[in-house]
């Protein structure tokens, strides 16, 4: 468990705007955590254990239907917190969760994380900004998905994992890229190798590292930028800590 008010070796952003008085409410309940690759956070239709509060990682939000299809809906690394429906007012998770790329953070109990947001409107207030910001960025996936070829589909995809890292390396392979881009696996292949050929990306065995962050940008044109550009409004207009 964390004491009083030691913030400032903590990395993740939404820790970071919540008030004094609010942190006195949330710091007693959180833990230490450390999450590896592929761990899982959230089981659909099971209740929510712990809200997750990343450092480093990136975790993945998976909608899966009844035939087990599988596509990502979301990410979330050191800007936000896991456990959005915990912040609508429910308990149960609706997709699976998981670590794309395993990180550490602080985890917080269901209960006292409930509870301390229903003590304090600013908490509240702050909590609803960042699931408002998600949300936004859940829409832009399935515009992504929808009308997007499959070259801005992983450019957008490559910048959000990259906007989340601190290198520039992103250890994923191209089977569980498929997966999240819900498309198969020869045709991510490709595209990778596309991106090779103009040097925007260098690859080996389980691993890209972005080499043009620019012209990854040219790619993904006006598919990525929206939900960051939005995200980051909601947190100026957050009242800082």
């Amino acid at each position: 468990m964390l004491e009083s008010h030691p913030r400032a070796g903590l990395r993740n952003r939404l820790i970071q705007k919540i008030s004094v008085d609010d942190w006195a409410l949330v710091a007693p309940h959180l833990e230490a955590v450390s999450l590896r690759e592929r761990q899982v956070v959230e089981v659909p239709n099971k209740p929510i254990t712990h809200a997750y509060f990343m450092d480093s990682g990136v975790v993945s939000v998976v909608a899966v239907d009844k035939e087990d299809h599988r596509i990502e809906v979301g990410v979330i690394g050191y800007e936000g917190v896991t456990g959005v429906p915990l912040i609508m007012g429910d308990t149960r998770a609706q997709h699976s969760t998981y670590m794309q790329i395993g990180g550490a953070g602080h985890r917080i109990p269901q209960e006292p994380f409930r509870d301390a947001l229903a003590k304090s409107e600013t908490l509240r207030a702050l909590m609803l900004k960042w699931a408002h910001g998600f949300m936004i960025q859940t829409a832009h996936t399935a515009l992504a998905n929808g009308r997007a070829k499959l070259e801005q589909r992983l450019a957008r995809w490559l910048l959000m994992a990259h906007d989340r890292l601190t290198t520039d390396a992103v250890p994923l392979t191209h089977e569980f890229l498929a997966v999240m881009l819900g498309v198969r696996r020869a045709g991510v292949t490709v595209a990778i190798h596309s991106f090779e050929r103009r040097g925007l990306v260098t690859t080996r065995r389980g691993q890209l590292t972005v080499a043009n962050r620019e012209g990854i940008e040219q790619v993904a044109g006006s598919f990525y930028g929206v939900p960051e550009a939005e995200l980051r409004r909601l947190m100026d207009e957050a009242r800082p800590a």
